[in-house]
């Protein structure tokens, strides 16, 4: 038995090396480490695939959401909607502008917010709704950008994890006022090292975060505003080039293992494998289960003190499967909004006893599909 990791970044590297050495050798020589025509291009590359007028690239996903909501000046007394299934920097920004995340919960289906709640959430305060297009599988963005029109609110996309994913034959991050990204080394399309932008079909928009990244600076020493520092590295411009022309390819091999897992687990009753929307493109940064079976919960809590996910995971890595959990604590429960008080939301918090992450990177084999599949079937029978 051989070790199937969760995810594993060295054979994408193997693959397009030779390509990747020798443009990272070119911006070494080149003696520019900072913007650039390098950094412009792939801003322009980016906005094209994506299909908006505009990209502004930035250090980091974190980044982009931050100054996304500078940009359109949500400040203290604004409240944003958003999900409590998420990365905590979804909210993290939020708060760190001053204004107030608020949770709705989440559908148990595609894990993204639950569209249907979204309407009550709304009150005078609301300025904007930042839906995250979690694991890859963008929201219904038709019906939350006719409520977000019907009440005038600001959409942000969080599309961190969902590059290349399409709703309708349309692209995340093309839907609302701003799109999000990160390529932390993990997503769909991943840096080698940090790195985000922000996408807008709106020209001041762009021109705004553009500022805000770069200092507040209007012109070389002329501040107009208070910025920060969040330039994408021009190595960092010229490895994702490369790799954006891989992308489509690489989603496609997401897509094929995901149905493959679809098929492998569909006599396994107590799981339930994860959900693609109609009119949905998912491309699977992660494939999440749901371990569910309140005979196997109660025998696996009398016997090892263990919820059914827990000991499933541990056995997995006894047999040398790598797997994650995405997310264990919901953000409405976490220590630093303990103060906020926050609602129960009873499908998120049941949601994060359940869901398991199974190894997903385009270069994962049949044979290590079905060498996972086998070790759940296995410890599920021990159980």
């Amino acid at each position: 038995m051989t070790n199937v990791p969760s995810l594993d970044l060295t054979q994408q590297y193997k693959i397009i090396s030779e390509q990747l050495n020798t443009k990272i050798q070119e911006v070494l020589a080149s003696g520019r480490y900072i913007g650039g025509s390098i950094v412009d291009e792939f801003e322009q590359q980016f906005a094209s695939y994506i299909n908006v007028s505009h990209c502004v690239s930035c250090n980091s996903g974190t980044d982009a959401l931050f100054l996304a909501l500078r940009a359109v000046n949500i400040r203290p007394g604004d409240e944003v909607i958003t999900t409590p299934f998420t990365f905590f920097s979804t909210a993290e920004v939020i708060s760190a502008v001053g204004a107030t995340p608020v949770f709705i919960d989440i559908d148990p289906q595609t894990f993204n917010l639950d569209i249907q709640q979204l309407e009550s959430a709304i009150t005078e305060k609301t300025k904007a709704i930042l839906p995250v297009h979690l694991f890859g599988q963008p929201v219904n963005m038709t019906h939350l950008m006719a409520i977000a029109r019907q009440y005038n609110l600001i959409v942000i996309e969080d599309c961190a994890q969902a590059t290349g994913a399409e709703w309708y034959n349309q692209k995340v991050g093309s839907f609302g006022d701003i799109g999000c990204f990160s390529f932390f080394p993990t997503k769909n399309l991943g840096a080698f090292g940090d790195g985000g932008a922000v996408t807008t079909n709106n020209p001041a928009i762009a021109a705004q975060v553009r500022m805000l990244k770069n200092h507040g600076q209007s012109a070389k020493y002329y501040y107009e505003q208070i910025g920060i520092n969040s330039r994408l590295d021009t190595i960092q411009a010229a490895i994702l080039q490369i790799k954006l022309g891989y992308l489509d390819s690489w989603n496609e091999q997401r897509r094929n293992l995901a149905n493959t897992y679809h098929k492998l687990l569909e006599d396994i009753t107590a799981i339930v494998p994860p959900q693609e929307l109609s009119g949905s493109r998912c491309v699977w940064n992660q494939y999440t289960i749901k371990l569910k079976s309140q005979e196997l919960e109660a025998t696996i809590k009398s016997r090892f003190s263990s919820s059914l996910r827990d000991w499933v995971r541990t056995q997995l890595q006894n047999k040398r499967i790598g797997s994650a959990i995405y997310y264990p604590i919901p953000l409405h429960l976490q220590p630093v909004y303990k103060s906020l008080a926050y609602p129960q939301l009873p499908t998120v918090e049941q949601v994060c006893h359940q869901v398991l992450s199974l190894p997903m990177f385009p270069e994962l084999s049949t044979p290590q599909q079905e060498q996972v599949i086998f070790a759940l079937k296995d410890c599920l029978s021990e159980s």
